[in-house]
């Protein structure tokens, strides 16, 4: 009874800004099928529902319109003491992996470490600058220090409200990834300057080199001797893991960064099955350990919710680049690294 009542008071609501077509309910959201739509009417009701405690979804329905309003989840409030002991954290876990990695020159470490906080955090810092550009609650960066073999997981923010219209979702998920990749070009071009020709030895890591960095490598090394490897410099492998960042991030898949993008271009159906190909592609490519992630992700969350707002279409700009973002995509497609016999 008492959600009957509750049903009719969002209905007013709604009414305040739409006709309201049909209406109903069930045990988690209410739903309201509208005939007209104007995206500032939207916007005012999202204000109202917001001070009740309710998040609105807007589709299209056929030739209609559909509302799905739903209880607002609760954050609880940041500590930015937290953020700030990652960050030092992450600092000195990717000093140590620099410095392992350049044969224990200290320089090295630090030298890694800069350049790989540089990728990691400048990509991150683009996320949460497209949020408050839009209105969007987000935390400041969580880096993530590990015993790994770059010193960290990378980095994360976490969104704190919904993401209000199509052009703020594109604009979050686009964000990291390009700005990381304008930072890791000019890293890669220095860290392959700096590394040497060496002999081809066994039981060598042997990365396998994107487009984008085949292209940078050919460049300042055309020819290698028969025989003879380019052994990255730490600021190089800075600059691969940068490559390899982006092109994970911009899998068109779940929550990524590119899933964010494919949900702004497409439907939720059409998302999910770009979702699988994305998958797919990341097996391929060896990365088998973040195809399972992906996975688990992907049928944890179920469905990509989209925007407040899914109606409003996307700006000329935008649609532009997308297509300059899948062009960056290809280019930095990498398969895991192997080990030379």
């Amino acid at each position: 009874m008492e959600n009957f009542g509750l049903l009719n008071i969002i209905k007013e609501h709604v009414s305040n800004y739409f006709t309201v077509k049909d209406y109903y309910m069930d045990d988690k959201s209410f739903y309201f099928t509208i005939y007209n739509y104007d995206p500032k009417s939207f916007e005012n009701l999202v204000d109202e529902l917001d001070k009740m405690g309710y998040v609105p979804f807007l589709k299209e329905k056929g030739n209609f319109y559909e509302i799905n309003v739903f209880k607002k989840r609760k954050h609880g409030k940041s500590n930015t003491n937290i953020n700030i002991a990652l960050l030092i954290v992450t600092i000195i876990t990717t000093v140590f992996a620099g410095y392992f990695f350049g044969g224990g020159k200290l320089i090295d470490g630090i030298a890694f470490s800069i350049a790989i906080m540089s990728i990691i955090g400048g990509h991150e810092t683009a996320h949460y600058l497209a949020a408050k550009k839009h209105g969007v609650k987000a935390t400041l960066p969580y880096f993530i220090p590990a015993p790994t073999l770059i010193g960290t997981f990378g980095a994360v923010i976490n969104v704190k409200s919904p993401i209000p219209n199509k052009n703020a979702l594109f604009d979050l998920g686009v964000s990291g990834p390009l700005v990381g990749i304008v930072i890791t070009i000019p890293v890669l071009i220095i860290g392959i300057y700096l590394s040497t020709l060496v002999p081809m030895q066994k039981d060598t890591i042997v990365f396998m080199p994107s487009i984008l960095m085949g292209l940078i490598a050919n460049f300042i090394f055309p020819e290698v001797p028969y025989g003879y490897m380019v052994s990255l410099h730490p600021v190089a492998f800075a600059g691969w893991v940068g490559i390899v960042i982006t092109m994970l991030n911009l899998m068109p898949v779940a929550f990524l960064d590119g899933g964010h993008i494919s949900r702004s271009l497409f439907s939720e159906k059409v998302h999910r099955y770009i979702s699988y190909v994305g998958i797919a592609v990341t097996f391929l490519l060896g990365w088998i350990p973040m195809g399972v992630l992906m996975i688990i992700i992907m049928f944890w969350s179920k469905k990509h919710p989209g925007a407040l707002d899914h109606v409003t279409k996307l700006t000329k700009r935008r649609k532009i680049l997308a297509v300059v973002t899948l062009i960056v995509f290809i280019l930095c497609l990498s398969p895991i690294p192997l080990t030379s016999l």
